[in-house]
């Protein structure tokens, strides 16, 4: 029997005990009982903020993370995972949910703040599945005062959520209530940015992507999003050691993922690889090889669907996550993702990737890869300026000159063996309309299949209060510039 067939086989007898567990829980709940907890396991999610694959254990040169290091060799590293969305607040609606955001109205970032918009029937939160299998749920915040760490607490959910999604915001409530899942948001990779105090990375040093240019302010800011990532790093480690000295690390499954790509050019706010493709780790010392990698697709929605069939609960019939790990696991052969209005900039684009291409639908090719102006973005992120300056000095090269046209093709296909940049559209090539036709032909069934909301367009009264809320906050928070009447400069 060879190793792949042997952990499927452990993983089945384990899981079959912990469906067992989790019926013996509920029933013993319904009768008042105290619930059987033994042999499940506690289930910890650590989430990092808009980070990408800029680790060493991902391969990156400029990283210094020995403890997201030493996580990758305690655990399984996925190569090939992505969220739904390359923004927050619709990513995140969709990995609690195990559902695509465009499957229930959440796919307009930052929508539904204010309106009562709530779940459909049949969508839930992940806690709230949990809880009736009789897990014990937390969104971080407080840790013992002695480790000086909080979490960021942060949920972003295009919903109203439920009146109590969590159980708690201690750590300290954890060991007390086993089996536990436990979400730890870490906001460190998110802009503002901050320079380390100690040994700071150089800019000079760096190796940035070739669609930013080699100047001074790109530079500067690639470094500073390194030593974020530092940060980042210690406090990983920092909530690694507290599950170990509590002694719950033997029997708690550890992921660490990102909840969208790095916010850089091309990054977060646009549906490239670099905006969608996060880290992933699941560390499970029990059952899971260490230091062993996938490259298997994985949806972050696939996490949801994995960490109910881990803690014993029937994934829903459905639901469109679905599990990697376990005996009922499945091995995906496309993976979506989906951009709508992030802010005030309006888009709609549609993706879908396999083992080799991926195809990029544009459904508003009328409007620029960069808008004129992006409020908030533009006051955090110095690239935006950066690349309107240069291009309008015409200091850019083809490559990345090519992203600041005013209008966009139709359809973009990218060959990411080749090109994981995607910097070459072979959109229009003959010997590649095979893939095109193969690849739009499933994402025109996945958006008929998922019931894709985004085809009706956003109410435009609803659009313009949203906008006009963002642009009062960014004011407060920036002044006049943020809600772009005075465009900052790099």
């Amino acid at each position: 029997m060879n190793t792949g067939m042997k952990l499927k086989r452990s993983l089945c007898l384990f899981l079959t005990a912990l469906a067992g567990c989790a019926i013996t829980a509920s029933a013993a709940e319904n009768r008042g009982e105290a619930k059987a907890t033994s042999v499940r396991p506690n289930i910890l999610w650590i989430i990092a903020e808009d980070i990408g694959l800029d680790l060493g254990c991902y391969g990156n040169r400029d990283a210094r993370t020995p403890r997201l290091d030493r996580l990758a060799s305690q655990s399984r590293l996925y190569r090939r995972a992505y969220c739904t969305g390359p923004v927050c607040s619709p990513s995140r609606s969709a990995f609690m949910t195990g559902m695509y955001q465009t499957s229930f109205g959440a796919h307009h970032h930052r929508s539904h703040r204010d309106d009562g918009h709530r779940l459909p029937a049949g969508v839930r939160l992940l806690t709230d599945r949990l809880r009736e299998a009789g897990y014990f749920t937390a969104n971080v915040v407080e840790f013992p005062a002695a480790m000086k760490l909080r979490g960021a607490g942060k949920t972003d959910w295009n919903f109203q959520p439920p009146d109590k999604p969590f159980d708690s915001s201690k750590w300290e409530a954890l060991k007390g209530h086993q089996p536990f899942y436990a979400q730890v948001n870490l906001n460190e990779t998110h802009r503002i940015y901050h320079k380390a105090g100690a040994n700071p990375t150089d800019p000079a040093k760096v190796a940035l992507p070739p669609y930013l240019p080699d100047h001074p302010v790109a530079r500067e800011d690639w470094a500073l999003y390194h030593d974020s990532m530092m940060a980042l790093d210690a406090k990983v480690g920092a909530v690694l050691d507290l599950l170990e000295q509590e002694g719950l690390g033997g029997n708690t499954i550890v992921f660490f993922f990102g909840d969208n790509g790095r916010e850089c050019f091309r990054g977060k706010y646009f549906a490239y690889e670099q905006g969608c493709q996060v880290p992933l780790m699941v560390r499970w010392p029990k059952l899971l090889p260490a230091g062993s990698t996938s490259d298997e697709l994985v949806s972050l929605i696939d996490v949801t669907a994995t960490t109910l069939a881990l803690a014993g609960v029937p994934v829903p019939e459905g639901m469109h996550g679905q599990p990697f790990l376990g005996p009922n696991a499945r091995r995906r052969g496309h993976l979506f993702t989906a951009m709508d209005r992030v802010g005030t900039k309006v888009d709609r684009v549609r993706t879908v990737r396999d083992a080799r291409y991926k195809y990029i639908r544009n459904f508003e090719p009328a409007r620029p890869y960069l808008p004129p102006s992006m409020p908030y973005a533009d006051e955090t992120n110095p690239n935006f300026n950066l690349m309107r300056q240069l291009s309008t000095e015409g200091k850019l090269n083809a490559a990345q000159a090519k992203f600041m046209a005013p209008s966009r093709p139709a359809e973009e296909l990218y060959d990411l063996q080749t090109d994981p940049f995607e910097l070459n559209n072979l959109a229009g090539l003959p010997e590649h309309k095979q893939a095109l036709t193969k690849l739009r032909s499933a994402l025109e069934q996945w958006m008929v299949d998922t019931n894709d909301q985004g085809r009706t367009p956003e109410d435009p009264v609803a659009q313009k209060r949203e906008i006009e809320k963002l642009t009062r906050q960014m004011e407060k928070q920036f002044g006049t510039r943020a809600a772009g009447k005075e465009r900052g400069k790099p």
